[in-house]
């Protein structure tokens, strides 16, 4: 049985896709830049706004200032819009409540950044209590490097090997696995249940709900 629950935010508690999108595609206009489809951010999301950044300006403009003034752009509308669709997945508010039925110790790591994950979390999952809420930050480098995760765990005084680490990317289940904890694939999220896999996850759930079954 495990001790704790940690919980990838962007695509596993909340689908923030559209506000990302609509944050980032608005950057993109600012610089002159073309936008990108909805669902091309569920491959440009998931590892950093740096990476997101990158990954959604024209090759041959990703230098070191672009992506500068893309993030700052980003960031300044992303401060404005960050609720304007953003709500909990169907089932989150069930798969909490029942977690928190049964005294389980549940925590947050995003590779958000880490004032944005607390606003998210704060202002949306405010019902219910984390025992960390982490993002990035100077000194939480982003997923997979496990360090937040460890960090997490020394924090809650509970040992890696009793977490469930649940995740929606193929970078959060090889978080897990350099964390050394149980890796649960989230299949309502923004990746596909191959990368899940092939990235290590132990197990794929199809539904916020059963979760609670594994427990």
């Amino acid at each position: 049985m495990p001790s704790a629950i940690l919980f990838d935010l962007d695509g596993t508690l909340l689908d923030t896709l559209e506000d990302l999108a609509d944050s980032m595609n608005f950057a993109l206009g600012c610089m002159g830049f073309p936008a990108h489809e909805r669902e091309a951010y569920r491959y440009f999301v998931g590892d950093g706004v740096v990476t997101m950044a990158r990954r959604a300006l024209p090759r041959d403009h990703r230098d070191d200032g672009t992506l500068s003034r893309c993030i700052a752009l980003f960031r300044q509308e992303y401060s404005r819009r960050w609720n304007a669709k953003t709500t909990p997945y169907d089932g989150v508010p069930e798969l909490l409540d029942g977690l928190a039925a049964k005294g389980m110790a549940m925590a947050v790591l995003s590779n958000k950044p880490h004032d944005f994950t607390e606003l998210c979390v704060r202002e949306l999952l405010g019902r219910w209590r984390f025992a960390a809420v982490v993002g990035v930050s100077e000194s939480v480098p982003p997923k997979p490097d496990p360090s937040g995760a460890l960090a997490i765990a020394r924090t809650m005084g509970v040992p890696p090997d009793r977490f469930l680490y649940v995740g929606d990317t193929g970078t959060d289940m090889r978080t897990a696995a350099a964390a050394g904890m149980f890796a649960v694939g989230a299949l309502w999220g923004f990746r596909t249940a191959d990368e899940l896999l092939a990235a290590g996850a132990r197990i794929l759930v199809e539904n916020p709900r059963n979760i609670l079954e594994l427990l």
